[in-house]
């Protein structure tokens, strides 16, 4: 019979031991989460009464506007509207005190363009826990394109474009590349570099990135429809928790680390369609848009706004001085091509008709005729 109790005693410890391990483990791990697969989390968004919708194929481009960045985001969206022959849509998230400017201009600009383009201001969006930091991550406000398949729940597929980027070719060229995708890929982003000598992700990254050079985030086309199957957003925050001491390019190093667990959900353009300093500054390393031209000038680290490698700044300045509506040719190209020629004894000034190509393909006029 004390043999029995015994037995008895024991078991029942046994069990409560068992219990108590698989509790202390559910108790530590509590906020370690797998970031192979999504969490499932509560809603972590800030309520919106916000609702847009668009058409399957229509062309959205998303741009995330703070600080002292309007003009910038301004001349970007110039651009844009200066080649494509498509109708786009623009949808700008802005701070609180922003809204008002673009909205003058926006609306200036939809007048004498006879409707061509629809636009959307909207406000921050950030998760309810640490919206602060999330808005401080990286750039001002970048981390805002995290969110977006949970935050525009109504829209297919946007174009997102970091504010200091530049079309040199129609919206839609780019825009294409989504038909472009198989059935798994959910976005489109170009690689970081290269060439692996001087590579960041490959030398200094102390986190998992995308392939063997990483990508830059700066021109990204996202499938929200498929973004949302696969719970994007779901990743973000555990991925932040885990590395949040180890990432240096904010968002950008968080789209790195899911697709480096992901890489059949991502689709590689080509350099063309994020073209950045680091392709010419020390020599050419960009060899389709020696080709082809140059898709996109991404003035990035503040390139436009420099001379350390003015070909962009005369970029950002050709741009910046076209008043939408005049003369492509004669207001735009002539001026920017007079401004490349006076950068012929620099690294990158030696390719300046890579950033020629596209526009003298694009503008509305039989560039022949006027040579």
């Amino acid at each position: 019979m004390k043999l029995y109790t015994y037995l008895r005693i024991g078991l029942t410890f046994s069990v409560i031991l068992v219990i108590f391990y698989f509790y202390s483990i559910k108790i530590l791990n509590k906020n370690v989460v797998n970031i192979e697969e999504p969490h499932k989390a509560t809603k972590i968004y800030e309520p919106t009464t916000e609702r847009i919708e668009f058409k399957r194929n229509d062309i959205v481009v998303v741009v995330v506007a703070c600080g002292d960045r309007l003009q910038e985001t301004l001349i970007m969206l110039k651009s844009a509207l200066m080649f494509s022959k498509e109708k786009l849509n623009f949808i700008v998230f802005a701070e609180d005190n922003l809204i008002e400017s673009f909205n003058q201009k926006l609306s200036e600009w939809k007048s004498f363009t006879n409707n061509g383009f629809t636009y959307k201001i909207m406000t921050l969006t950030f998760p309810i826990n640490d919206a602060e930091e999330w808005k401080k991550l990286f750039k001002p406000c970048a981390a805002q394109r995290l969110f977006l398949p949970n935050i525009l729940k109504e829209v297919d597929s946007v174009l997102y474009m970091d504010t200091d980027t530049l079309f040199l070719t129609p919206v839609e060229i780019i825009w294409s590349y989504f038909y472009k995708m198989n059935s798994s890929q959910m976005a489109a982003l170009a690689p970081e570099h290269e060439d692996p000598n001087v590579g960041w992700y490959n030398r200094f990254a102390k986190h998992p990135y995308y392939g063997k050079l990483g990508v830059n985030s700066g021109v990204m086309l996202m499938n929200l429809t498929r973004m949302r199957a696969f719970q994007w957003s779901e990743y973000v925050v555990p991925i932040y928790r885990k590395y949040k001491l180890k990432i240096t390019w904010g968002d950008q190093d968080i789209i790195n680390i899911i697709f480096h667990y992901h890489p059949g959900k991502l689709y590689l353009y080509s350099c063309r369609y994020n073209f950045r300093p680091d392709h010419c500054m020390y020599m050419s390393v960009c060899k389709p848009a020696e080709k082809y031209g140059v898709a996109v000038v991404h003035g990035s680290r503040g390139f436009f706004h420099s001379e350390k490698q003015p070909v962009f700044q005369v970029l950002y300045k050709a741009f910046e001085e076209f008043h939408l509506g005049g003369d492509v040719f004669k207001e735009f190209y002539q001026p920017l091509e007079a401004y490349l020629d006076q950068q012929d004894n620099t690294n990158c000034g030696h390719i300046k008709d890579v950033f020629l190509k596209n526009v003298r393909r694009f503008i509305d006029v039989d560039y022949n005729n006027h040579k």
